[in-house]
């Protein structure tokens, strides 16, 4: 606990969470966002940030990790430092020209491999990654990030025979925050009741993962 609270506290000192006004990804407006691109200026908490990652993957069965670009690409080249595991990353962009490749790494058909993100809202993403990974061959069943933001996408990975694996939760972080007198009162219960009212129900995302 000790180092998940120093992790924390190393994460609000470089400016990794905000407050105030945000249009994430899913569309809706946030009054935090979690910005962990920031970490490639920060090597000693990216080597915080492996650390913590580690506590969860060596308790999975994986031959190689699989990063989601941008953000988890530097963190997954920290942790492989550390686990001497091999690891892929998608591509956002796919090449017109050379392989066409969707994805680069080497890797082997049948092989297992764990997803590594920053953080998870709807989970939406997750899918989009996964699925040109398991279309070349690869087994992917668990998923592991830095935070999850509690709105729905655990659930909706299960739905889709996916497990998740949180390091942190943001109400963690939030709890600690308002603990240590970094963030007002109001902040504190405006962030938890966005929260609790933007938890996705059903998602409409209909890609599905090959066993």
């Amino acid at each position: 606990m000790k180092n998940k609270e120093k992790l924390m506290l190393s994460l609000f000192k470089i400016g990794a969470i905000k407050f105030g006004s945000f249009k994430l990804k899913s569309g809706i407006t946030s009054p935090v966002y979690i910005d962990l691109r920031v970490l490639v200026s920060y090597p000693k908490v990216l080597k915080q940030v492996a650390k913590a990652y580690l506590s969860v993957l060596e308790k999975l069965k994986f031959d190689r990790m699989a990063a989601i670009p941008y953000t988890a690409i530097p963190i997954v080249s920290a942790i492989s430092f550390y686990n001497g595991k091999p690891w892929l990353y998608t591509r956002k962009e796919i090449k017109d020209y050379g392989t066409k490749k969707q994805f680069e790494g080497e890797y082997k058909v049948g092989e297992r491999a764990v997803l590594v993100d920053d953080m998870i809202t709807t989970g939406a993403s997750k899918i989009e990654a996964i699925k040109p990974l398991t279309d070349a061959g690869l087994i992917i069943k668990d998923i592991v990030v830095l935070f999850d933001r509690e709105q729905g996408g655990g659930e909706f990975l299960k739905e889709k025979g996916l497990r998740l694996y949180p390091v942190l939760t943001l109400k963690e972080w939030l709890n600690l925050l308002i603990k240590k007198k970094k963030i007002s009162k109001e902040t504190y219960n405006e962030v938890l009741s966005f929260l609790k009212n933007s938890r996705i129900k059903n998602s409409k995302c209909k890609i599905k993962i090959q066993n």
